[in-house]
């Protein structure tokens, strides 16, 4: 009986995730008004009873969608807050490199919807408490949310550009480049210390 459910659960996780790729495909081409049912469930390649097993419309999906990225990301932000920023670095852009239709979805013009913002606090968040954790620094300092402003701007900022420009550079070239203009912002805030 174990077997089956294991079955189940990852037959209904892979379905989830077409349903997902396909809507975060079609968000990148059309707003979410646009978007529709049949749409998705000839990109998933899943038929209308499947999507409505899981879903009760597109809305529905999009918001349990957005919920559950939100979630993915916050968790991630704290597996992250231990380590140096270099390694930050490395696993956000993996968790991006294994979502990129997600990713693409978020930075594409036809999304008006708050996730970049929501995952931009994310960042600067994870950067604060580092910042106030490293320096010894109330979290609420003025000055250390302004430079973690800027630094999690910067680094979504970059996200941006790979995503927009369809992932051409490779994870390593991004990652690189993610912690030498990191480093380089560490050490203005070092020294305006």
């Amino acid at each position: 009986m174990e077997e089956k459910t294991n079955t189940y659960d990852r037959r209904t996780a892979k379905t989830k995730k077409a349903i997902i790729d396909a809507v975060a495909e079609l968000l990148t081409e059309k707003e979410l008004h646009a978007v529709t049912v049949k749409e998705i469930t000839e990109k998933a390649d899943i038929n209308r009873g499947t999507f409505y097993k899981h879903f009760l419309d597109v809305y529905d999906l999009y918001n349990k969608m957005e919920t559950d990225i939100l979630i993915d990301l916050g968790l991630l932000v704290l597996d992250l807050s231990h380590l140096p920023f270099d390694k930050v670095y490395t696993h956000l852009i993996n968790y991006v490199d294994n979502n990129r239709s997600v990713f693409r979805m978020m930075y594409c013009p036809n999304n008006r919807s708050s996730m970049r913002d929501r995952f931009n606090r994310l960042l600067e968040g994870l950067f604060r408490q580092m910042e106030a954790d490293k320096n010894n620094k109330n979290i609420s300092d003025i000055t250390l949310r302004y430079q973690t402003n800027y630094r999690s701007r910067g680094c979504t900022a970059v996200i941006a550009l790979w995503t927009r420009g369809n992932f051409a550079e490779s994870k390593e070239f991004i990652i690189k480049n993610l912690t030498e203009l990191d480093s380089n912002t560490a050490l203005f805030i070092d020294k305006s210390k």
